[in-house]
């Protein structure tokens, strides 16, 4: 049986839509600040310590510390390269950051394909695209180069205590 569920989490940078498949989660994305709450209709879950609950309590506790994310099953939807690029993007540590430049030279490809692959990354702060800068400044995030969600890559960093 095929079993999909939404939930949301509002945090500081906006409201978290966590889509989950069988328990896995295969999407996460940060709505706007100023979306209202009560349209929401989050997702009650029900099972202690199920998959959904155990992200949904790590995602708490990033936002109110900053802390590492353990075990989360993940499951985004990409191509091998994408995959390739994500995975290496999971390397980095809290804390630091990379260049598109570096991501690329560690696997053998372009620093334009990387930016592409961070573009396109369904599973935003737990692959952590916002740890990767350009080689003269703070690059782009979500396919933005200013506005909101340059602002949301410049949080993260600052709350995951990156020096930038």
């Amino acid at each position: 049986m095929d079993t999909s569920s939404t939930t949301y989490l509002n945090t500081e940078i906006g409201t978290l839509v966590l889509e989950f498949k069988c328990g896995v989660l295969c999407s996460l994305s940060i709505e706007r600040k100023d979306i209202a709450k009560d349209s929401l209709n989050p997702v009650n879950y029900t099972d202690s310590g199920s998959s959904i609950e155990n992200t949904v309590k790590q995602l708490k506790e990033y936002f109110s510390k900053s802390s590492n994310f353990r075990k989360i099953d993940l499951s985004p939807a990409g191509t091998v390269f994408q995959q390739t690029v994500w995975q290496a993007l999971q390397e980095i540590p809290r804390g630091e950051t990379r260049t598109y430049g570096q991501i690329a030279k560690k696997i053998n490809s372009s620093a334009r394909a990387v930016g592409n692959a961070c573009r396109k990354n369904p599973i935003a702060i737990i692959i952590p695209c916002h740890r990767v800068v350009a080689a003269n400044g703070m690059g782009g995030y979500a396919g933005e180069t200013e506005g909101d969600q340059l602002m949301v890559k410049k949080w993260l960093l600052k709350h995951e205590g990156a020096d930038f």
